[in-house]
């Protein structure tokens, strides 16, 4: 065998191309017991995955003619996806390490990872193959060939769910006690040939061992002491560990609405271009065309379409049966799709009637999912704890607020650190006047406060946003207050070179005009006191301030003259 590069474990994520997401029992050799645990999942898994990517007809048709394929399957099990992820998840934590475990949880969904491309992928998983398998690993920091610093990072790597073999607790099926990672991939022998080998990774609590071809290529214990492999069912079924795909009931129904749609084109693509039976002569003798004439035919030659009376209207009613059928076994309403609807204010109750049954799915995906993303975070907080040990301890430059009853260093063997909330901001849109509307009378009420109005309206930090509020007000005061300094120590400089307020009436003290014969002037109107310690930064300003100030009023202005337009010419 060839020396084969290796990227690091985190990396090896199961990366395939179509042919193993459609047909997975053709390219990984399973044995006998595997095949009879994970056999009838992984059909079920090649036969969604072959209708999502349009390979709806198990024969192909002579060229030219019609095989009609609506894909549905893609269509509706993408709106249940975006519809569950599309607005994202925020986390939170107990709030007694409020002040780091959010920050590290956002920095790694994402700073290490991609989080809306993750949450999408893991939709897509669990819609289309019923199981979402998420892996999470620790990439050492490394230097690139052009010299470059990478740091270290925590990787959520969904999986491929066909290449996940996972060995449940006889009496416990939440709890895994061994997983297997089995998939084919494509390397280049010395001699230049492409070569399919089969990659193999058992992880254990104690142990994870790696295989290429049955040959042991690297054997390590598990530093984080359990399985990093969250498994997530899409929907449940009781009684069974596996999950059930979004798609699952709408494979059948649109094969049959292909099928159907097939055959009507055939019958629009007959009566376009029928065929026309001649009797008594010889076709080769007619010109064939639109807008031909044939005469000089035989006495008893006869030339007519081949017509078939069959009517539409049944086959267009059984095709609207199926796709109303399709969107009620997913519960997506039918003018989700594009379907033009008018547009009304409709409030926010009002549409969640409207998408009742979209809303009870919802909430069957999202109790699943928010265990399995609070699995996760547990684990991306293990792997950083052994990875990166720093990160236990409370940094003021990337973390949160701290409290005075909030400890500096996290102990990882305390579990309340790895209680984490997943917070799901509502599916549906919200009027942004009538929330807030609605907050401030509950702010108005007593019942609400501003940190929970924060978090109302999607905030993932409040504390953060409060304090960044406080320090804008303070900001903005003090460049009020320095504001008010400054037209107070103008209106001064005004007072005293004109004797007159600022509002243009005179100062009962101001010294009389040139020519005035009024002997009671009490001499130039002395300047307001002035703090001593001001004094001394105020003075070497005051005279600048002043010549500024005759000058804007009083100063000379060249004249302006516009350059005229060479159309003015």
């Amino acid at each position: 065998m060839s020396a084969i590069a290796f990227y690091p474990p985190a990396q090896r994520a199961a990366g395939s191309d179509l042919a193993i997401s459609i047909s997975p029992l053709g390219l990984v050799e399973l044995a006998d017991e595997e095949f009879e645990v994970h056999g009838p999942r992984l059909n079920r898994y090649a036969l969604n995955w072959a209708f999502y990517l349009g390979h709806h007809h198990a024969y192909r048709r002579e060229a030219g003619e019609t095989q009609h394929t609506s894909n549905y399957v893609r269509a509706l099990t993408d709106f249940v996806a975006n519809f569950t992820f599309s607005r994202g998840v925020t986390f939170s934590s107990a709030k007694q390490y409020a002040h780091i475990v959010p920050a590290l949880l956002n920095r790694v969904w994402e700073t290490d990872n991609d989080k809306p491309k993750v949450l999408r992928e893991m939709a897509q998983q669990g819609g289309v193959s019923g199981d979402c398998f998420v892996k999470v690993a620790y990439d050492p920091a490394y230097v690139d060939p052009a010299g470059n610093t990478h740091p270290g990072r925590v990787r959520v790597l969904p999986l491929n769910s066909s290449f996940v073999f996972p060995e449940w607790h006889p009496h416990d099926r939440e709890r895994m006690i061994r997983c297997k990672i089995k998939y084919k991939f494509w390397t280049t022998s010395q001699e230049g040939t492409r070569q399919v080998m089969t990659y193999t990774e058992i992880v254990t609590a104690d142990r994870i061992e790696e295989y290429v071809n049955d040959d042991l290529i690297d054997s390590r214990a598990n530093p984080l002491g359990c399985i990093p492999i969250v498994h997530v069912p899409n929907v449940d079924v009781s009684g069974s560990p596996w999950g059930l795909a979004d798609c699952q009931d709408v494979v059948p129904l649109n094969r049959t609405y292909n099928e159907v749609a097939t055959q009507v084109a055939d019958i629009i693509a007959y009566h376009a271009e029928p065929v026309t039976i001649i009797t008594g002569a010889k076709a080769s003798n007619l010109e064939k065309g639109a807008k031909k004439v044939w005469g000089g035919l035989p006495k008893d030659a006869s030339v007519f379409n081949l017509e078939n009376g069959v009517n539409l209207a049944g086959p267009m009613e059984f095709l609207e049966l199926l796709k109303r059928t399709m969107h009620e076994m997913t519960g997506v309403p039918e003018t989700a799709l594009g379907q033009i609807q008018p547009i009304s204010n409709t409030s926010g109750v009002a549409l969640a009637i409207q998408y009742q049954p979209m809303m009870n799915r919802y909430n069957a995906k999202k109790v699943n999912y928010t265990a399995g993303l609070r699995r996760i975070n547990e684990l991306v907080l293990r792997t950083l704890f052994v990875f990166e040990p720093e990160t236990r301890f409370y940094d003021p430059a990337t973390d949160g607020i701290i409290q005075d009853d909030q400890p500096y260093i996290i102990d990882p063997a305390d579990p309340l650190v790895y209680r984490t909330t997943v917070d799901w901001p509502p599916p549906l849109p919200v009027d942004a006047l009538i929330k807030l509307n609605e907050i401030q009378t509950k702010m108005a009420l007593g019942l609400e406060s501003k940190r929970g109005a924060l978090k109302d309206l999607g905030v993932e930090f409040p504390d953060e946003k409060i304090q960044e509020i406080f320090e804008e007000l303070v900001l903005d005061a003090k460049e009020q207050g320095a504001l008010d300094m400054l037209n107070a120590h103008i209106a001064s400089a005004i007072v005293q070179m004109t004797g007159m307020n600022p509002d243009g009436s005179p100062q009962e003290n101001s010294t009389p005009l040139q020519g005035s014969t009024n002997s009671e002037s009490a001499g130039p109107v002395p300047m307001p006191p002035v703090n001593k310690e001001l004094a001394g930064l105020i003075g070497s300003q005051e005279n600048n301030l002043i010549n500024e100030l005759v000058t804007q009023a009083y100063g000379t202005k060249l004249p302006q003259r516009r350059n005229p337009d060479a159309d003015d010419a």
